[in-house]
């Protein structure tokens, strides 16, 4: 038999924008018991801030990652009652929660209020506003390079 095999790569923090997860909402009963249970897990509606934001609050850390969570979570709820269910789960950062509850390692309140707690921790950690991300971009190729701690070869350096 060939059956085909399905992965879900669950998001990390980023990817939220205001009204995410509401057509979900509206047309799938478990995902509305999805945002119902995150709701009561965490004492205040995260469900409206996903819907009608505001955007500056959906954007603090604290409310990000339960919000992404949530929808990621009802979106595999959705899934799973149309019978598409994964193989395999994995997740970015954020992702590895959601990733959890899928494989049934952790039920989705606990998760939800892990989830928000890890958000208000890292935004104790760096307030919003301060801290940056960078990325490398074209190292200067006379920089040693090394890969697994060995010398990669120079043809390859020139190629970068």
């Amino acid at each position: 038999m060939n059956a085909k095999k399905v992965a879900f790569l669950f998001p990390g923090q980023g990817s939220q924008s205001v009204g995410m997860g509401h057509d979900f909402y509206n047309n799938f009963a478990i995902a509305r018991q999805t945002f119902e249970e995150a709701d009561e897990a965490l004492g205040f509606s995260l469900s409206k801030l996903c819907f009608d934001g505001p955007d500056e609050q959906l954007r603090l850390t604290e409310n990000t990652q339960p919000a992404i969570f949530t929808v990621s979570i009802a979106a595999h709820r959705v899934l799973a009652e149309h019978r598409i269910t994964p193989s395999y789960v994995a997740g970015h950062s954020l992702g590895e929660y959601s990733a959890n509850v899928a494989a049934g390692t952790i039920s989705f309140a606990d998760a939800v209020r892990t989830v928000r707690n890890r958000g208000r921790y890292m935004q104790e950690a760096v307030p919003a506003g301060e801290g940056a991300m960078a990325a490398i971009l074209g190292m200067v190729t006379s920089l040693r390079t090394r890969t697994a701690g060995r010398d990669v070869p120079r043809e390859s350096r020139e190629k970068q």
